[in-house]
């Protein structure tokens, strides 16, 4: 396959074909990275990436993987890039497209990232925006199937905040793959109707099914792969905490939730996660709310069950091969 200059914006702009390859690939350099062997294949290249949003494994992950493929990294926080402010984004573009070799995006608006990669002359990656989060959802993914052997038929729920970008780029994902994907959550925070009439045919032709449901009792016995996010992301404001509480409280994953699923089903979160006091926005919170866990309660957090660290690894796996993959001019893929 052939993905040489191409950008990463979204899942949707993939064949099936083309991300389990790119599944394929992010294995193989997990096998070197595991190995210690060599996998500088570009020693003479390198890259920017763009953060709108700080973040501690996105910027890890594409800087680690980054450095692995011999590459120089270099990073502009919020503070460091000009973009938009003083300079405008298709300037930037074509101002980063000059220096380096690719560019990697985490921000607000899925239209910057889009606008970049239309005014740049190397591949553009999407890091995160508001509207995906594809190089989260190709981690999780490469998770699951290491876990279970294969995809194809599996049933993932994401429980919670259904609307955000980890669950639109999983159902996404889920579709692409013939994954079931079930999104349950309350009525007001459910996926747009524009993302669900794009994936549910993808869904059905791949043999499987789309839910939106507010009900938990859809869970029950047929769910794989427990999936949550955080109840506020980065970027909204801290008012909205009592509001998106009593909305969010009855979709904690806690052992009551996991009871309802099959007894073989594994926990995943993208990271951060409140379920514990440890950080000072869950002291915050139960300063002024009760609440000592929220999304997901420490018992499932640090359970059997649980394969956050993993997939918080895998992500950078991935990461890799996307990289690589568009950066590759050849048609020989890995030797």
């Amino acid at each position: 396959m052939n993905f040489f200059g191409k950008d990463f914006l979204r899942i949707l702009d993939f064949s099936e074909d083309e991300l389990h390859y790119m599944l394929k690939v992010a294995k193989k350099f997990k096998e070197y990275k595991k190995e210690g062997k060599n996998h500088k294949f570009f020693p003479n290249k390198n890259i920017a990436i763009v953060f709108e949003k700080t973040s501690t494994r996105t910027r890890c992950s594409f800087e680690v993987a980054g450095y692995d493929l011999g590459m120089g990294v270099t990073y502009l926080d919020p503070s460091g890039s000009q973009m938009g402010h003083k300079e405008s984004i298709a300037d930037t573009a074509r101002v980063l497209s000059r220096l380096y070799d690719g560019i990697e995006y985490r921000g607000f608006d899925q239209s910057i990232v889009d606008e970049l990669a239309r005014y740049s002359d190397v591949p553009v990656w999407n890091g995160l925006t508001d509207e995906c989060h594809p190089t989260q959802a190709l981690g999780d993914f490469m998770t699951i199937e290491e876990h279970f052997g294969k995809l194809n038929g599996l049933t993932v729920a994401f429980v919670g905040d259904t609307r955000n970008n980890v669950s639109n780029s999983l159902m996404a994902m889920s579709a692409k793959m013939g994954v079931n994907f079930i999104a349950c959550g309350p009525s007001e925070l459910k996926p747009s109707d524009a993302i669900v009439e794009k994936c549910k045919p993808i869904a059905e032709k791949n043999g499987a099914t789309i839910t939106v449901t507010p009900n938990l009792e859809e869970l029950n016995g047929r769910v794989d792969v427990v999936y949550t996010d955080v109840w506020l992301s980065l970027g909204e404001p801290q008012e909205k905490w009592g509001e998106r509480i009593n909305l969010l409280r009855p979709y904690q994953v806690n052992k009551e939730l996991m009871t309802r699923v099959k007894d073989t089903a594994i926990f995943l979160h993208c990271l951060p996660s409140f379920h514990d006091l440890n950080t000072s926005i869950a002291k915050d919170v139960n300063k002024n709310f009760g609440l000592n866990e929220m999304e997901v309660t420490n018992e499932v957090f640090e359970s059997d069950k649980s394969l956050v660290f993993e997939q918080a690894e895998n992500r950078m796996h991935t990461i890799k091969s996307v990289m690589f993959l568009t950066l590759w001019d050849s048609s020989t893929g890995l030797k």
